[in-house]
């Protein structure tokens, strides 16, 4: 029986194995885009913790020093919001970049899976084409030696 051997299959293997790497960026991005917008939303809490002691302040007796430095931790927070509202429109766009390097590597594996699908598949049609004419040959030889002892 002979034995299937595709020529491309390190080329093959080679497409497996950076579309794991790619797979393993891409969720790397994606932990990075997590941490980040966990980070931002810890801000967004702790300024809204600062805007209810400010109310809270407006309230109750009026300490001028505290009121200061309670208005100036919300625009020190909200400046913190705006520079992780960048660091999370980065982390998106290389997300969305570690996808598409996803999205390429996987088509390609997977054109090379197909050709080697279809290699496959001539492979066996050359193989029951070799079957059919040894069965050819085979009845043909019988045929004539039987004609040959009558």
């Amino acid at each position: 029986m002979a034995k299937f051997f595709y020529r491309m299959q390190n080329v093959l293997v080679l497409k497996q194995k950076l579309e794991e790497q790619e797979k393993i960026n891409y969720t790397i991005a994606a932990n990075a885009l997590n941490t980040e917008q966990q980070k931002l939303q810890e801000l967004i809490v702790r300024r809204a913790s600062y805007e209810r002691q400010l109310s809270d302040m407006m309230h109750g007796l009026l300490d001028l020093k505290k009121i200061q430095r309670c208005r100036n931790s919300i625009d020190a927070m909200r400046s913190l919001i705006r520079e992780q509202l960048i660091n999370v429109q980065k982390a998106e766009k290389a997300l969305e970049e570690a996808r598409q390097r996803l999205d390429t590597v996987m088509k390609d594996r997977k054109t090379h899976e197909k050709l080697r699908e279809h290699a496959f598949e001539r492979f066996k049609e050359e193989l029951k084409a070799a079957e059919i004419k040894e069965i050819d040959e085979l009845t043909s030889y019988t045929h004539s030696v039987t004609e040959e002892e009558d």
